[in-house]
């Protein structure tokens, strides 16, 4: 676990930062896999954590939802169009095929089972020092997080940092097989944008401490 700003802190969970999670203060954003459960475990083991939020229901990011809950006996969050998804463990559907075999390869073997959710959350509110910013395109209900106190962003999936095919790093809109609104999504980016952050925690990438990469990205689309 890697501090990447004040009481921000990373944790890699796949080589090369290819699926990432985040605490927050005493907040745990993302779980990765359903196989990833002991390894955050292991990084979180001293720290407190009171809760448990979703930047999206997709399997990279609630497969070890369930199991962290218990286990910490801490509660999920998410917001409403995240809600059914993250509570039925069924997150392959609002993909544009969802019968393709790594959709299918995802529910079967990445997505974990479904968790009660105790809180929904729209934009403007608190979860801890951040604000939620709802980001809607790579999944109805995305949604992001911004400290503006020093311009932190939880990007999610509306950005990622890398190539996740050839593991290339760089500022990439997230694959078209996995969005359900790239145009919507677009949107989403240019109000990431428009906040001007300067430090950009993706869930699949390195961080970013922008130095106008992403003024550069956003003259490509």
């Amino acid at each position: 676990m890697k501090e990447v700003a004040q009481n921000v802190y990373q944790i890699p969970l796949f080589p090369r930062n290819g699926i990432n999670c985040y605490v927050i203060d005493d907040i745990l954003i993302d779980a990765g896999i359903r196989s990833s459960g002991n390894k955050i475990l292991k990084a979180v083991k001293d720290k407190k954590i009171s809760t448990h939020i979703l930047t999206h229901a997709h399997a990279d990011h609630q497969g070890s939802s369930n199991y962290i809950c218990e286990k910490l006996n801490i509660p999920l969050w998410t917001s409403e169009w995240e809600k059914e998804n993250a509570e039925s463990g069924k997150v392959i559907y609002e993909y544009p095929n969802s019968n393709n075999v790594i959709a299918r390869f995802q529910q079967n073997f990445w997505a974990g089972k479904g968790h009660k959710v105790t809180n929904v959350v729209k934009e403007g509110d608190n979860v801890g020092s951040f604000t939620v910013i709802e980001t809607p395109g790579h999944s109805k209900g995305h949604i992001s997080f911004f400290r503006e106190r020093d311009r932190v962003l939880i990007t999610g999936d509306t950005l990622v940092h890398m190539n996740l095919l050839t593991t290339i790093v760089g500022l990439n809109e997230p694959p078209a097989l996995f969005t359900t609104d790239r145009e919507t999504n677009r949107k989403s980016i240019q109000k990431l944008f428009e906040l001007k952050p300067k430090v950009l925690c993706f869930g699949h990438g390195p961080v970013l401490f922008d130095n106008g990469e992403f003024e550069k990205f956003m003259e490509t689309l």
